[in-house]
C-alpha cells in the first residue's frame, strides 16, 4: 500500500493529500526557478497528474503560466506559497517539495540547469550557523 502524504500552503488556506508515488526528484538552478521562488533553486517532485486530493482552498489558488516558455506556478493568493499544479503539457504534477508536510520517500535524484546556479549559493554554504535569527 502506498503511503498517503499531506501539505498545503502557509496560511492554511490551501490543503491537499497524495500518494507517495514521484517518478522525479529535481533541484532547478534555472533563472526562471530562482525568480519563481525567490530563492537560489527549485525542490520540485514529478508524479501523476491525477496523484492529488484537494481537501481545501482550490479556489484559493491562482495559475501562472508563462506565455512563450515552458514553466508555470501555482499558489495560495492569501500567503504566496507555491502548491502543486499541472506542468504545460498537462504530463505531470510538479509538487514544490516545500509544500508537503511529510518527508517523501524519494530524495532529490538532479540538480539540473546548474549552469545558471546562483552566484551566492557556493558562498552561502560556507556562511556562518545559527539555529535562529543571529543575534
Amino acid at each position: 500500500m502506498t503511503t498517503k502524504l499531506d501539505g498545503g500552503c502557509l496560511c492554511g488556506s490551501v490543503k491537499f493529500s497524495l500518494d507517495d508515488s514521484f517518478s522525479a526528484f529535481y533541484q532547478c538552478h534555472c533563472r526562471q526557478c530562482q525568480q519563481l521562488t525567490g530563492s537560489a533553486f527549485a525542490s520540485n517532485l514529478f508524479t501523476d497528474p491525477e496523484n492529488i486530493e484537494w481537501t481545501k482552498g482550490s479556489d484559493s489558488i491562482k495559475n501562472y503560466e508563462h506565455p512563450s516558455r515552458e514553466f508555470s506556478k501555482s499558489f495560495c493568493t492569501s500567503c504566496g506559497s507555491a502548491v502543486p499544479f499541472l506542468n504545460k503539457s498537462r504530463s505531470s504534477l510538479i509538487v514544490p517539495a516545500g509544500s508537503l508536510n511529510n518527508f517523501p520517500e524519494i530524495r532529490p535524484q538532479a540538480n539540473i540547469f546548474t549552469s545558471e546556479e546562483a552566484c551566492w549559493l557556493k558562498p552561502g554554504k560556507g556562511a556562518k550557523e545559527f539555529k535562529a535569527f543571529p543575534e
